[in-house]
């Protein structure tokens, strides 16, 4: 049964005389109309929400989690899934097999340098190039198309350097890889948050974003357990395998259903109500979810937007709305290369520098990984439900002042030189550092994709995404760049940098996120309206609920 809910300052009004509330209603099927309720015997609980219309409807629309129309959900997520996996993959990947003897003696590039900069930021730059691709292929022939092609590029990418015996080719399939993977990653996110049900958005796309973690666990596996071999097998098995994914997804992702927010911004209004009725509402039309998300498809959803034009990015930045949606997406894109966890790719070289020797590089090069993904996956279960605001302000200044912690033992270690060492010392730096790939992981790495998506409105989202990764390979570059020669010359002084960059990242947040849980996509447009975002999207109503899931929006 669908339920009409409207302001609380027109329609309701809420009286307390002793233990009793005392709640009218003027409108609505499962409202609360002038009805005493004994707040003693606890058959009514008043809580706070962002908006009441939708808490209403989440709670007289609850989905089995266990249907097969949910379980084929699921399956779109892994589809997704497996894309942000291939970008994850290639990060653990190049970190291990750039300490390899056989990849040194095939590529002389050096553990350290301009020339493993090159190497490593050419990936960044074929991401760079992508990134203006991958939009307009997913306005243009769908979000699943976006994600066939991205990984049908990959594959391409993956033969060329497997097979690769010059530095050129080596550089050239890096660029092709990187292509290919952006275009993945901005197909698979766009979708993943549109097939998702509001009250599970969080949780679905958050995951897809651990994808990272679960490419980069296999990778350093596979690493360790090929880094013994006495061949060039020991870094091309690796590469190979890096096309499985990709050729897992080009094989399943036609059998997936498209989105029914591309559908209705492409006039295919029934084929959307069929996907909402079958995926979001138990097979019931009358569900007061996929009531909602109807009505609002076609109140906020543009069928004459800047998608049906590939060139056209102007709805990125042509109003106030526009305007603020597409800073938070910049925002993360920054921040989210540029706390630190550009290290990541250098990990071998910082256990080295802290006296790890090189069969113990690799190991922790895998456990950092698989200890990351259970916290972000910690954080993906809460991501209903948690602030967004609050935790990238406390979980950014976590990443900074473990990095001092780190930065501290670093410098203790080296003012050793070539003399006796405290091995205490050694191990406090490594350990603090992998606190801080645990701080990051818990708010970064569910948050980089789901944020931005859900920041952006249904006909700017892909290229929202597009623009979003082409900042990511932006900083990435610099990153991967940099921070080689960085380590080279001024060693542990460069995470200094980080530190103070992240108490910058600190304030901005706290002054300038905007709250985006407890709304459903389509709502967000009345909040980046507003005058300040940030403080529209931290205001709340209260409601009441009763025993029976009945719910009133209250003054």
């Amino acid at each position: 049964m669908a339920m009409e809910q409207r302001t609380a300052s027109s329609h309701s009004s809420l009286k307390k005389e002793d233990s009793t509330l005392h709640v009218e209603k003027a409108e609505g099927n499962n409202i609360v109309i002038n009805t005493d309720i004994d707040l003693v015997e606890g058959q009514v609980k008043i809580k706070e929400a962002h908006n009441a219309e939708f808490e209403a409807a989440k709670i007289a629309g609850t989905l089995n989690p266990w249907s097969k129309e949910s379980l084929a959900l699921y399956g779109c997520a892994a589809i997704c899934f497996l894309c942000s996996c291939g970008n994850g993959y290639d990060g653990s990947l190049m970190t291990a097999i750039n300490a390899m003897p056989f990849y040194q003696s095939q590529f002389n590039s050096g553990r350290l340098g301009p020339t493993t900069g090159i190497i490593f930021s050419i990936y960044t730059i074929g991401q760079m190039a992508g990134s203006f691709f991958g939009g307009p292929i997913c306005d243009r022939w769908g979000r699943r198309a976006g994600m066939f092609v991205g990984c049908f590029i990959i594959m391409c990418g993956s033969a060329t350097i497997a097979s690769a015996s010059l530095k050129s080719q080596f550089i050239a399939g890096r660029f092709i890889l990187g292509m290919g993977i952006s275009i993945a990653i901005i197909g698979a996110p766009t979708y993943c948050v549109e097939i998702a049900p509001p009250q599970w958005r969080g949780r679905m796309t958050a995951l897809y974003n651990t994808g990272w973690n679960g490419g980069a666990i296999p990778a350093a596996a596979i690493c360790l357990g090929t880094s013994g071999l006495q061949s060039n097998w020991s870094w091309r098995i690796p590469l190979i395998l890096q096309a499985l994914p990709a050729f897992i997804v080009c094989c399943v992702v036609w059998f997936l259903p498209e989105s029914p927010r591309y559908l209705v911004a492409n006039s295919r209004d029934k084929e959307a109500y069929d996907f909402l009725v079958r995926y979001h509402g138990n097979n019931d039309p009358n569900n007061p979810i996929v009531q909602l998300q109807m009505k609002e498809f076609k109140e906020k959803i543009r069928i004459d937007a800047s998608d049906k034009r590939w060139w056209d990015f102007r709805d990125l930045f042509m109003s106030h709305n526009a305007r603020w949606r597409s800073s938070m997406v910049i925002l993360m894109g920054i921040f989210g290369q540029m706390s630190g966890n550009g290290l990541g790719y250098f990990n071998l070289d910082i256990s080295k520098s802290l006296g790890y020797g090189t069969h113990m590089q690799f190991v922790l090069n895998l456990i950092g990984p698989c200890i990351n993904i259970f916290v972000a996956w910690a954080a993906v279960s809460l991501s209903d439900r948690m602030p967004r605001r609050k935790i990238l302000v406390f979980g950014t200044l976590a990443c900074s002042v473990l990095l001092a912690a780190n930065a501290a033992c670093s410098a203790k270690w080296a003012s050793y030189g070539i003399g006796p060492k405290n091995n205490a010392v050694g191990q406090a730096g490594l350990a603090f550092f992998f606190l801080f790939g645990f701080a990051f992981a818990f708010t970064y790495t569910p948050l980089q994709a789901l944020y931005p998506a859900e920041c952006l409105e249904t006909t700017a989202r892909a290229k929202g995404i597009s623009m979003k990764l082409f900042v990511i390979s932006a900083t990435s570059f610099i990153n991967l760049l940099c921070i080689p020669i960085a380590l080279q010359r001024i060693k542990w002084k460069l995470i200094l940098i980080f530190v103070f960059w992240d108490a910058f990242e600190v304030v901005v947040w706290y002054f300038c996120a905007v709250e985006t849980v407890g709304y459903t996509l389509e709502e967000l447009e009345d909040i980046f309206s507003a005058p300040y975002p940030p403080g529209a999207s931290r205001q709340k109503q209260k409601i009441a609920v009763n025993e029976s899931g009945v719910v009133a929006a209250l003054e």
